[in-house]
């Protein structure tokens, strides 16, 4: 008799969230359409920058595939032709990949890059019907004119 008194209540518990959250408008987001804010420091597409001049700030000194826990970055530096120059030190990154499927997005390459070249946008949308074209090359990853990632060209770091 107890126990089935517990189970009604139980019931009528229930029913009561359930009515609760009925006449509540729903804070569904129609993705396609409507994307999420996200906040200011979260972390997404990794993009490599340029100074204001066009010129590459990576320096190739291969500090974020070092840093880089999942060993998701590969760097293979150059020495920069000083007629015409691909960055402002004496070695340009003349290839450079990451493999998405392998980053954690922790942000350590972020952190470690002295030039501030590497950086993680607020993008989230990644996708690839591929594992080939997931591992972003060079091409991909450099943004096309200075300040197209969302930062600054002509901040110092």
């Amino acid at each position: 008799m107890k126990d089935t008194i517990f189970k009604i209540i139980g019931i009528f518990r229930g029913l009561l969230i359930t009515m609760k959250y009925f006449f509540k408008r729903p804070i569904t987001l129609r993705y396609p359409e409507e994307k999420r804010k996200l906040p200011a420091r979260s972390r997404g597409r990794h993009y490599l920058t340029k100074w204001d001049d066009g010129l590459e700030r990576c320096v190739g000194c291969e500090l974020c595939a070092i840093v880089c826990p999942s060993q998701a970055i590969y760097v293979k530096p150059a020495s920069n032709d000083p007629e015409k120059p691909h960055s402002h030190g004496e070695r340009y990154a003349s290839d450079f990949q990451i493999n998405m499927l392998r980053c954690i997005y922790c942000g350590y390459c972020e952190e470690a890059c002295p030039t501030g070249a590497i950086i993680l946008s607020n993008e989230y949308e990644l996708s690839g019907y591929t594992r080939e074209s997931m591992i972003f090359t060079k091409d991909t990853l450099t943004e096309k004119n200075p300040g197209d990632s969302g930062r600054d060209p002509h901040r110092e770091i």
